[in-house]
């Protein structure tokens, strides 16, 4: 194919990826008031139930911390528009989540061709597994580190005085950018496999660079949630888990990258 032709053809996948977001967000939009309260708002409720884990989990380690108190977060609309605007908002980011994997699948389907048969079939159910990655990211960031975080800062006060009053648009960033950073760095394994089957990577890179990559995902956990340590500790310590699970998978993969090249050279 030519280079227009390559283009026409990125055109239709992106139309059809935009095409499966509208029509995600259209259905979520019928009845965007209940998910909004529902979902959107639920880490704000005092019956959420991560709030019930919370506290199952303080009591079986004896530790009350665990058991966060009642949400007093207020929540006020402060434009004409808002609550229109925020309907089409929630529409668009729910709708993009549901119809990830479709997404991917279209990412998939326009750099298939160009991939030689042994790349494919190292590629298989990449597609399965990137939106497995993705998916466990923002469940986690949604029902762990989001609950925890807005608990925090909603019943933070400098004066008993002062309330809480936050505006949608305030709230729903912290959200939204909470599960969607959570989700994506969540497919650092698919990343690191690529770049070892590739050979950019080693493990032996990998180890080596062991407290480089501790200080660089305690940083990135640092920046992608509130300012707390806590908020910090419990996004750092699955990043660094699944870096380690990384390293493993790196091995595996370069020990069969180097058979392969052995037995081709053989």
């Amino acid at each position: 194919m030519g280079f227009l032709d390559h283009v026409e053809d990125l055109r239709w996948h992106i139309i059809r990826s935009a095409a499966a977001i509208l029509v995600a967000a259209i259905v979520v939009f019928c009845k965007v008031e209940v998910v909004f309260d529902r979902v959107i708002l639920g880490p704000a409720h005092g019956d959420f139930v991560s709030y019930k884990w919370f506290c199952a989990l303080g009591r079986l380690l004896h530790y009350d911390a665990f058991c966060l108190g009642q949400v007093t977060m207020k929540f006020q609309n402060t434009a004409v528009t808002g609550q229109f605007m925020m309907a089409l908002s929630t529409s668009l980011w729910i709708g993009f989540i549901i119809a990830f994997p479709y997404v991917l699948w279209e990412l998939w389907k326009f750099i298939r061709p160009a991939l030689k048969p042994s790349e494919v079939r190292m590629a298989k159910g990449i597609v399965f597994w990137c939106s497995l990655l993705f998916f466990t990211g923002v469940f986690f960031a949604y029902y762990i580190v989001a609950p925890y975080a807005i608990n925090f800062f909603g019943n933070y006060q400098l004066s008993p005085s002062v309330q809480n009053i936050v505006t949608l648009d305030n709230y729903f960033d912290m959200i939204s950018t909470l599960v969607l950073a959570l989700g994506i760095v969540f497919e650092m394994p698919i990343l690191v496999l690529f770049l070892t089957r590739i050979g950019i990577l080693t493990p032996v890179l990998l180890r080596k660079n062991r407290k480089l990559a501790f200080l660089i995902l305690f940083i990135l956990s640092e920046i992608i949630t509130p300012p707390d340590l806590f908020s910090c500790l419990l996004v750092f310590i699955p990043l660094y888990i699944l870096y380690e699970i990384t390293v493993v998978m790196s091995t595996r993969t370069y020990s069969e990258r180097l058979k392969r090249q052995a037995e081709k050279d053989n």
